[in-house]
Formats: structure tokens, C-alpha cells, sequence
């Protein structure tokens, strides 16, 4: 997606709230009050992530989120090109996660540490999956084939290392990419 998103913003803290404002602007993006691309949720401590009713979210937090995961989490110290880059992704329909923190001793986690990025669709069916559905369920419940199940699955094995649908659940647990 390119050109101009329609923003929302969400942040408490007015200086925080003024700096956003400009970075997004630079950036080239409009703000709104309705009908946005993507909302932009500053999340301090005690502040609650909306719901993704109107479009997609991107939170900004220094912590873990509880509850129901935003269609993206990026760290509040986050730069203008990767909020640019998180904006535009969440507004195409992928998940946008910050990259885990470097060790204490310098050394950085080799790149497959990285949990992989999954479609919102395949987040989707591996959470289904982990409650216990099998792939007819699936289908049932997202109005979907059982052919195109499988297909996600295969994808989703690929993209995780999985030879089985239990393991499969149990890395996208670990990693954090499914709640069940």
C-alpha cells in the first residue's frame, strides 16, 4: 500500500501524543477521527488496547500485552521509518511484531530466533487448530474448504519447522504468535 493512510491516534500523554502527530504527518499520513486506515494506540501503563472494529490496530507498549492481540505491537521508542512500515502493513492485512530484544551480553539472537510472520489467516487457523478443531471444523467455522485448510497448514508447517499439527501449535505458543 502506498500514498497517504487515514490514522487514528490514541495516546494519553499529550507530548507524546504531539510527537506522534508530526512524525505521521512527515511521514505523509492524514489524521482522523473516523473512518481510519489504521488506529495508532500509544499503550502506557495502565491504557487498554481498542478493539479492531474500525481497522486494524498498532499498539505502541513497552509491555506484554493481555487480552486480544492488536494486528501489530511495536516498542514506544519506535523509529518514523518503522512506524511508516508498521502503518502500511497493518492497513494490508499482515501481523507487524517488534524483533525480540538483543541478550544482555551484546550478542543478538540468530535470525531463525525470529518467530516467522504469519498471514492473519494462518494466525488464525493455528489458534483454531489449538483449541482442538480438526480441519473439517476449520473450514466449517471460517467458511472456507477443507482443501484450503490444508493448504494454510502446509504453508504453516513450512514457515514454522513443524512436521505435525501438535508441534506446529506448540511452537506458535512459544514463539508468541497464537494465544489459546
Amino acid at each position: 500500500m502506498s500514498g497517504q493512510l487515514r490514522i487514528l491516534l490514541h495516546a494519553d500523554d499529550p507530548v507524546r501524543r504531539q510527537g506522534l502527530s508530526a512524525m505521521l504527518q512527515a511521514a505523509g499520513h492524514q489524521l482522523v477521527q473516523e473512518t481510519p486506515d489504521v488506529v495508532l494506540c500509544d499503550v502506557d501503563r495502565d491504557a487498554v488496547v481498542p478493539g479492531e472494529a474500525e481497522a486494524p490496530v498498532v499498539a505502541l507498549a513497552d509491555r506484554r500485552l493481555r487480552g486480544e492481540q492488536p494486528t501489530g505491537v511495536l516498542r514506544r521508542q519506535v523509529s518514523p521509518e518503522q512506524l511508516d512500515a508498521a502503518l502500511r502493513a497493518a492497513a494490508a492485512g499482515l501481523l507487524v511484531r517488534t524483533p525480540r530484544e538483543p541478550a544482555r551480553d551484546g550478542f543478538r539472537p540468530a535470525a531463525d530466533d525470529t518467530p516467522p510472520l504469519l498471514t492473519p489467516r494462518e494466525a488464525e487457523i493455528l489458534t483454531l487448530v489449538g483449541q482442538g478443531m480438526s480441519n473439517k471444523e476449520v473450514a466449517r467455522a471460517l467458511g472456507i474448504s477443507v482443501h484450503t485448510v490444508k493448504f494454510h497448514l502446509e504453508a504453516l508447517f513450512a514457515k514454522l519447522d513443524a512436521t505435525s499439527r501438535a508441534e506446529a501449535v506448540a511452537k506458535g505458543l512459544r514463539d508468541g504468535i497464537i494465544e489459546v
